[in-house]
């Protein structure tokens, strides 16, 4: 018997901060139970190091991400498109439970301004596995 288990698409520009620390958190807490991808409309040189910064202090490792171009085919493989401030970039296709995380970008951000933004990207991203994966 396959099962197939519920793969989550977090989008945002550059893919260099809300999208890979979503992707780290979801990866890191939901482990295999939930395929995960990150990609940006115009993807960044790096990841935003204040980001990867913010979420060594949780004990998750993002520098081994790279951005990401956003394809069609990442939307079409996934079944929930998060998008966190991409406007009108992103493709849209029937059947795909699309949710806009209205979110600050931590882009040009101290570790200050970061870590309220990466605790609620946490807050979401455990909302989200229970209601995907439920217990």
């Amino acid at each position: 018997m396959t099962t197939t288990k519920p793969s989550v698409l977090f989008v945002c520009v550059h893919n260099a901060g809300r999208s890979q620390m979503a992707a780290g958190y979801l990866t890191h807490l939901a482990g295999d139970r939930i395929d995960v991808r990150s990609a940006g409309s115009a993807p960044a040189d790096q990841i935003n190091p204040v980001a990867v910064a913010a979420m060594a202090e949780e004990g998750i490792d993002i520098t081994g991400e790279q951005p990401k171009i956003l394809t069609t085919d990442a939307v079409k493989a996934s079944d929930v498109v998060i998008t966190m401030g991409c406007g009108d970039t992103c493709p849209y296709y029937p059947g795909k439970r699309y949710e806009d995380w209205v979110l600050d970008d931590p882009a040009g951000q101290g570790i200050d301004a970061v870590r309220p933004i990466r605790d609620e990207i946490r807050q979401r991203v455990e909302a989200l596995i229970s209601e995907l994966v439920p217990a």
